[in-house]
């Protein structure tokens, strides 16, 4: 584990990152990723996504991460939310789209910016709720941590990230709220 979290750190750490990310959801499961080397255990569940590379668009992105990561190819619809991802030595900005296979083979791929040695991206599942709710917090994107269906993730809207303590956040609405 501590070759792989050193190896995203090299990577992707200590500075900030674009990335786009892709709900897909089929027969009330979804498409989940689970890395090892990033947070505090070695595993992590989110749904398929990466870095924007420059001069790619953020579609282009997203296509090329779904069919690197899963083999499939996908439509990409509406942006859902943003979400602040920080984690020391990882800080990125994430947008969610909803996503929609339109081709390709289903199968585990990789991250080409690592080795064979040291792939990240240890499993593919499509998960219920109640699949990802089994997980400590921790474990899974904390997207989830909203939600307790997976069509409540179509009803998150704005900033979902890390949010400073003199702000607080009023889920109901899921927008941040300042106090007075």
């Amino acid at each position: 584990m501590e070759k792989a979290r050193e190896e995203v750190a090299r990577l992707y750490g200590n500075r900030l990152r674009i990335r786009v990310c892709g709900v897909c959801i089929q027969h009330n499961k979804i498409l989940m990723l689970s890395h090892r080397g990033i947070g505090n255990t070695d595993v992590f569940w989110c749904p398929p996504g990466g870095g924007i590379q420059f001069e790619e668009s953020t579609l282009e992105a997203l296509q090329r991460e779904f069919v690197e990561e899963t083999g499939l190819e996908v439509e990409v619809g509406n942006l859902l939310f943003v979400n602040e991802f920080m984690q020391p030595p990882l800080h990125a900005l994430e947008l969610f789209f909803e996503v929609k296979v339109v081709g390709g083979q289903q199968h585990l791929g990789s991250d080409p910016e690592m080795t064979d040695a040291n792939q990240i991206i240890q499993e593919m599942k499509w998960m219920s709720i109640e699949d990802i709710k089994k997980y400590p917090a921790n474990e899974v994107h904390a997207m989830f941590k909203y939600c307790d269906s997976l069509e409540a993730i179509y009803d998150l809207k704005g900033y979902l990230g890390h949010v400073p303590a003199e702000m607080h956040e009023e889920r109901s609405t899921r927008q941040i709220v300042f106090q007075n």
